[in-house]
């Protein structure tokens, strides 16, 4: 079996041609600092799915107005990938806002509180054990209590 689906390297190819692509070439002030985080490639390479975030905006309408123009570009930006990369049928952009960045940003945030929270009931806790009681059962390297 192969190591790699033919899909998955036209994905791969794909991403980081469009990512220097609307980096240098989509000259529009509308966008913002747009980062190609996926993309995925039909089985039948009529359609691509290109998942997009965006730096320090989370903002609704700054996402939709963002994609808006990267579907407008998308005729222009599939025309410069047909003359970069050899293909016979050049996939149909699709362009998505990837929001498994935010979440993980959001999960990480509740992580870390739950950790701050937790915090003074472990040093509570450790401080109420230190008055001996904790070292009565002592094992060895034997496994021996003494």
């Amino acid at each position: 079996m192969r190591e790699f689906k033919r899909t998955d390297r036209v994905a791969d190819q794909l991403q980081q041609e469009l990512a220097v692509l609307i980096q240098r070439e989509i000259k529009d002030p509308r966008l913002g600092m747009v980062t190609v985080s996926s993309v995925k490639v039909s089985r039948d390479l009529g359609y691509a799915d290109v998942y997009v975030t965006l730096l320090g905006e989370n903002d609704p309408a700054r996402v939709k107005e963002n994609l808006a123009v990267l579907k407008r570009a998308a005729g222009f930006l599939r025309s410069q990938i047909a003359r970069r990369i050899k293909l016979r049928h050049v996939p149909e952009l699709r362009f998505h806002y990837d929001e498994s960045v935010v979440r993980g940003h959001k999960l990480s945030a509740l992580i870390d509180e739950a950790v701050a929270s937790n915090r003074p009931q472990e040093s509570d806790d450790a401080a109420g054990q230190d008055d001996g009681s904790r070292g009565s059962d002592t094992r060895h390297e034997d496994g021996e209590s003494r």
